[in-house]
């Protein structure tokens, strides 16, 4: 039986002019990945990334810390059906106010609690994208999004199913496999992106046809090597 490891991306640069950057706290989280993978004696026989910019960062930190004959001879897979969904876009069309860094900034400054203001806004907006009410006013609307990356995870389903396979994407990504893997609604879905943390691993088991959850959203290698600072969700 074929293993999948699906990493959601270590922390990008929230706040900052370039959001698809990974921190410097991102950066060691794929360290200690690398680190957990290589303690583990974990080897892969294929290694991809969606196209975001920190997909392919938290990749390279991560293998910089396993033996090299723990990563793959062949060049990394770029597989642009696991890149994460606009997030700037949905945000956008529920609130198109927030083109406007400042007013974004001014709002969340005025709550009580930002953070959780900030969730309250993305969810609204998730939800506004996902009603399928106003499919046309979105670059990739939610069901083509979902498509997309159910499409990714069948291109994984191939007759050497005893490989480890390594696939470093984003939170969204990872909640719409667990609804095609699970059977979920969308509304988990939307939960399950809120729940992720940085960097944690979840792993799919497949055979030929079959795919099926082992565990989800595990990020012991964080605590262990890295401490409670090092568990971030944004």
């Amino acid at each position: 039986m074929g293993q999948i490891f699906l990493v959601r991306s270590a922390q990008a640069s929230f706040g900052s002019a370039n959001y698809d950057q990974l921190s410097t706290r991102g950066e060691q989280q794929a360290r200690f990945l690398g680190q957990w993978f290589a303690k583990r004696g974990q080897r892969f026989q294929r290694v991809l990334t969606g196209a975001m910019a920190r997909h392919a960062q938290a990749a390279e930190a991560c293998q910089a810390e396993m033996p090299a004959a723990s990563w793959p001879a062949a060049q990394r897979e770029l597989e642009p059906g696991f890149a994460e969904f606009d997030h700037h876009e949905v945000m956008l069309r529920h609130c198109p106010e927030f083109a406007d860094p400042a007013a974004l900034g001014a709002r969340l400054a005025g709550a009580a609690e930002p953070q959780r203001a900030m969730e309250q806004l993305f969810r609204a907006a998730m939800q506004r994208w996902m009603t399928g009410w106003h499919d046309d006013q979105y670059a990739q609307a939610w069901p083509e999004f979902r498509a997309r990356v159910v499409a990714a995870l069948e291109r994984l389903d191939r007759p050497d199913s005893k490989q480890a396979t390594l696939v470093f994407t984003s939170s969204g990504v990872i909640a719409t496999v667990m609804q095609h893997v699970l059977g979920l609604q969308d509304y988990q879905v939307m939960e399950m992106t809120w729940k992720m943390a940085n960097c944690s691993v979840t792993r799919l088991l497949h055979r030929p046809g079959e795919f099926g959850l082992d565990y989800f959203n595990n990020y012991a290698h964080l605590e262990a090597l890295g401490g409670t600072d090092m568990l971030t969700y944004r």
